[in-house]
């Protein structure tokens, strides 16, 4: 026999159950991912085979020697489609390099339920093709553990396999040959010179052509030096954040006052990266607790040792009779040109 049922409703009973609120993340412009990426792979395909053809020339990769093949060579191939061929070696390498980078922070994202958007490529027309590429964060990371371990599979993730593009280029790389003429020479981090001397490359980096996958595996290290300096919002300075929240402002106004100096007498390039040290100096908030301890500490040492490999204090030296962004605008103008006279011919055939 049930109880009779009280004529007042129970507090139980007056409850109103709560709405439960849903975040999702906002729908994916998939289109534009995939717009992009082939447009970084088409003009990586341009430079790559302007490099290709300087390195079965028996030339420095960034040579200016013939007047057929520029820095951004687009009138050139498009003249002749089969010549993108020549460049898969440099853009697939150097496309799977930036793409390890991006995933290995995208896939620990994931890991720790972390929103952050898929890799998006920049194509530019310059000396390598493109801008690189990013991810955004876009929710709030739990703790510093999930911080550090974000931060750094980067790095990791792109290293390695620019490491295996290094010992494969250089191996395959060969010396100058011919007159000396207007090139522009590559200034080489730590890990080429201990790979010549592991392949015992018998002259000297500076005189050699450089396999274009050599040339990737260069630009894959470079980003990686780039992206672990420490500071910022820099995945150097999400590390260092990290291990010592009080500690990362002091490491940033101590990378900018490095980079100053270094721009000054060695590379401008570096105050543009002071520059953006200080633009993105304010950390976002990450909970102080738990601290990052054990193992992650000593991988910490592992990003301080890629930094130390990756880094070269010139990057880039044109040749003195050079110009280089005076060619680089040339190029783009006779491209567009090209571009416009060939778009009028198609719009006006009969």
């Amino acid at each position: 026999m049930s109880e009779p049922r009280s004529p007042f409703p129970s507090a139980l009973e007056n409850e109103r159950p709560q709405p439960v609120w849903i975040i999702r993340p906002p729908r994916q412009r998939w289109w534009l991912y995939v717009l992009f990426f082939a447009l970084t792979i088409f003009s990586t395909l341009v430079v790559g085979a302007r490099m290709q053809f300087n390195f079965m020339q028996h030339q420095p990769v960034l040579s200016l020697n013939d007047d057929t093949v520029s820095l951004f060579p687009l009138g050139w191939v498009l003249q002749e489609p089969s010549n993108l061929l020549l460049g898969l070696p440099f853009s697939l390498t150097l496309m799977f390099i930036l793409f390890a980078h991006e995933m290995g922070h995208y896939l620990y994202a994931r890991h720790y339920r972390v929103y952050a958007t898929p890799p998006f490529f920049v194509p530019f027309p310059s000396l390598i093709g493109t801008l690189g590429a990013f991810i955004r964060i876009k929710s709030p990371i739990p703790s510093r553990a999930a911080l550090f371990d974000i931060g750094i599979a980067g790095p990791i993730a792109g290293f390695i396999p620019a490491c295996i593009a290094l010992l494969v280029g250089l191996s395959l790389s060969h010396p100058v040959i011919g007159p000396e003429g207007s090139y522009i020479q590559l200034g080489f981090p730590l890990a080429f010179d201990l790979a010549a001397r592991l392949l015992h490359t018998g002259v000297p980096l500076s005189s050699l052509s450089l396999h274009p996958i050599a040339v990737a595996a260069w630009v894959g290290m470079f980003a990686t030096a780039l992206n672990l300096l420490p500071g910022g919002q820099l995945d150097g300075g999400h590390i260092v954040f990290s291990i010592s929240p009080r500690l990362h402002r002091w490491v940033s106004v101590l990378a900018v006052l490095a980079l100053v100096p270094l721009g000054r007498y060695f590379w401008s390039g570096w105050l543009l990266w002071a520059a953006m040290l200080v633009i993105t100096r304010r950390h976002p908030d990450v909970p102080h607790r738990p601290s990052v301890s054990g193992i992650r500490r000593w991988i910490s040492v592992l990003g301080l040792l890629m930094l130390t490999l990756t880094f070269a204090r010139v990057p880039l030296t044109p040749h003195p009779d050079q110009k280089l962004w005076p060619e680089l605008r040339d190029d783009a103008h006779d491209a567009i040109h090209w571009l416009r006279d060939n778009s009028r011919r198609l719009i006006h055939r009969d």
